[in-house]
């Protein structure tokens, strides 16, 4: 076992010694609250000798719980990185969820519960509008689904919901709330809030259940407390009530996700709940310059809710942020191309993946793409659609889960008719009502769907073929997942009926082909665990690091990332800080934490671009730059503040034209003439006609070049 303490700071070693009583880490950006974390986990074990089971650890990712849990292994000396050193640390959700089948029957629920995704969720809502008649386009099932979700991470119930709704969302959230729990229970599922809904419910109606885990988990550790909402809040504050043994991690600063119920005010009346609790500041950061954190410090001042800190570095103080004023967001996306290709220049080293560009809205990225698609630079935008959110993924998995638990209505209604049957809507519909009035079991059903009024011809047959497919396979629900899920691909011929000539049916496949792969890492686990396991997955398509490309992403997106180089596009009022926010204060004060993780996320570089003119949601908009921008002391940054006119934007773009023009000058470039690329480097021309430049690069080979866009420098 290492030692323990070695490579810490003075803050992160006394954070890891102090065991007993209520601990608040504040650990500011880039701090190492991730090493004094996993350090405290690993003391506790192998110093202190308390037993891994008696130790609880939540957050919020399973990033980052993986993150600790090979943290902790290596500390401890295991011999495979991927052991479980610590048996309950987890997501709250992850968590919540091992528990709640544990002690189900306290709940009336069963233990071999499904777990409802976002997509299940609005499902249902769809379902439920359509059947009270709800047709107002006003009113959508996201947001219902919001509002109801909203309901449950404040602890409020069906009826109590009721007696508070005000606005027509809210209203009309409260007759669909119970009808949506009442569904629920029939497909003996809970969706991600009902997990720590109803654990706090059993802990507060069952003392004698809460005491066993109270005396379990004598020692609790939270990651990012400042994101906890209020169940996760009365969670913890129920578990740590005996012990008082809790340490929890944060940052206010970084306090970001409000609209999803996250209060950062837990974090701040941390003391006033626990009294004799010590508080520990991280203030030495291991990522960024001084620079960018004196100027990031500027903007987080302006607040006036927060905790009190003062970063500091042994990095030096690194070069002073970069304002870049631009015409318009063309200008934009080519001052951020010209100026990757600079830095570039400087540092060969630099990789595409070392840069990021980060913005408010994801409608920002469409002309920020397409500045990067002309000029043939890669890039991946981060947070794009999940994985398991993919409509051929969800379409197995939803097989999978009526194999596993035919009451679920929702996946049911889903396969009916894929692949197509020809099982219209109505026919789908009769088929779910049968089940629901008469409360059926559903496979039965299929097999003799004669006794399902208003259908006949071939919905009959293709029913009753469905009906044994799923009989066939629920009796070997012994198989490996692998093998159940492989039969099932072939017996229902999903693989034919991707294959639909599409562009994109290659793409599915593969899909389907990457989850039958996925199957494999749960050799000897059973149905229910593979099915929960996907359920909980958060963050399956968050930033591929192997990738060489630039990264694109909203603001919310980075947090928990960093990257040499980072641009923040559209630094300008109403755009960042978001307009909804101008009359509300404490909107506001989030707006500036946003801004203080985007510029936390700057190792080395730090842009802020702000534009004259802007063609967004389809108007073009005048604005000043971005307060935020206002903020930053002058001695911090290369351009005056206040300045006008284009000039950084004019050099820029006169820059980037001079090497890689818009076009490939065929007078100029002719077969057999030397060029050089920003992506593919120095390679020959090898023939030139109406469309294209065929180049042969010396790394990369033979390219196929737009004409009108290829970015060629003739050398």
């Amino acid at each position: 076992m290492k030692n323990i303490f070695e490579g810490l700071n003075k803050a992160q070693a006394e954070a890891v010694e102090v065991t007993d009583g209520p601990i608040l880490m504040l650990a500011g950006a880039g701090s190492g609250k991730t090493k004094a974390l996993t350090h405290r986990m690993a003391y506790l074990v192998g110093d202190k000798k308390v037993a891994p089971s008696s130790i609880l650890a939540v957050t919020f990712t399973n990033k980052a719980a993986g993150e600790m849990r090979s943290r902790v292994a290596r500390l401890l000396g295991f011999e495979d990185p991927t052991a479980n050193p610590l048996p309950f640390l987890g997501t709250f959700h992850s968590i919540a969820n091992r528990i709640l089948r544990r002690e189900a029957d306290k709940l009336g629920l069963t233990s071999n519960f499904l777990i409802y995704d976002a997509a299940d969720t609005q499902s249902l809502i769809k379902k439920i509008l359509k059947s009270l008649h709800i047709d107002d386009r006003s009113i959508t099932p996201s947001g219902i689904a919001w509002a109801i979700s909203s309901a449950k991470n404040e602890l409020i119930e069906p009826t109590q919901y009721r007696t508070m709704a005000s606005t027509k969302l809210q209203l009309i959230a409260a007759d669909i709330y119970p009808i949506y729990q009442r569904e629920m229970i029939k497909s003996k599922a809970l969706d991600f809030d009902d997990l720590i809904m109803e654990l706090v419910k059993l802990f507060k109606n069952e003392p004698d259940v809460l005491k066993k885990y109270q005396q379990q988990f004598r020692y609790i550790l939270v990651d990012e407390y400042q994101d906890t909402n209020h169940a996760q809040y009365q969670l913890i504050k129920l578990l740590a009530a005996l012990h008082h043994n809790l340490c929890v991690v944060g940052d206010d600063w970084q306090s970001i996700y409000s609209w999803r119920g996250a209060n950062f005010q837990n974090i701040l009346n941390f003391e006033s709940d626990y009294p004799e609790a010590k508080i520990i500041k991280l203030e030495q950061n291991y990522r960024s310059t001084q620079l960018i954190l004196d100027a990031a410090h500027s903007v987080i001042a302006k607040n006036m809710s927060k905790s009190s800190k003062q970063l500091w570095t042994n990095l030096g103080l690194g070069e002073k942020v970069h304002v870049l004023s631009v015409s318009d967001e063309l200008a934009e996306g080519r001052t951020i191309i010209q100026t990757i290709d600079r830095l570039r220049n400087l540092n060969p080293k630099l990789r595409l993946s070392d840069f990021a560009v980060l913005y408010r809205t994801n409608a920002q990225s469409r002309s920020l793409e397409e500045s990067f698609l002309q000029y043939n630079i890669p890039y991946q935008i981060v947070g794009g659609t999940r994985f398991y959110d993919r409509r051929e993924v969800k379409d197995i998995l939803a097989y999978m889960r009526v194999i596993f638990q035919p009451n679920d209505l929702v996946s049911l209604t889903r396969i009916l008719n894929v692949p197509t049957r020809g099982i219209g809507a109505k026919s789908v519909s009769a088929v779910i009502e049968h089940i629901d009035k008469h409360e059926v079991d559903t496979i039965e059903a299929l097999l003799d769907p004669s006794k399902i009024a208003n259908l006949r011809g071939k919905a009959l047959i293709e029913l009753k073929n469905l009906g044994m497919i799923l009989h066939d396979l629920r009796q070997h629900q012994d198989w490996s997942i692998y093998e159940l899920m492989d039969t099932l691909i072939k017996r229902i011929e999903y693989m034919d009926y991707l294959q639909d000539g599409t562009i994109s049916a290659e793409d599915r496949i593969e899909n389907v082909q990457e989850l039958l792969g996925v199957t494999k890492l749960y050799q000897g686990m059973d149905l229910e665990t593979f099915l929960t396991e996907i359920a909980l997955v958060s963050d399956i398509d968050s930033l591929d690091a192997l990738k060489d490309t630039v990264s694109m992403m909203t603001l919310h997106a980075a947090k928990g990332l960093e990257f040499e180089a980072v641009f923040m596009a559209g630094m300008e009022e109403a755009i960042f800080p978001h307009s909804r926010t101008f009359f509300e204060p404490e909107e506001l004060e989030e707006e500036r934490r946003l801004c203080y993780v985007g510029m936390t996320r700057a190792k080395q570089q730090l842009y802020l671009l702000h534009a004259s003119s802007r063609m967004l949601y389809g108007n073009t908009q005048h604005n000043v730059s971005s307060r935020f921008i206002s903020d930053i002391p002058e001695e911090l940054v290369d351009q005056p503040i206040g300045s006008t006119g284009d000039t950084i934007g004019r050099i820029a773009r006169q820059t980037f034209d001079d090497d890689f023009p818009d076009e490939v000058d065929k007078a100029n470039v002719t077969k057999g003439d030397k060029v050089i690329h920003p992506k593919f480097g120095k390679g020959i021309v090898q023939n030139i006609n109406k469309s294209e430049v065929i180049v042969k690069f010396t790394s990369d080979g033979i390219k196929n070049l737009n004409l009108q866009y290829a970015p060629l420098r003739k050398i």
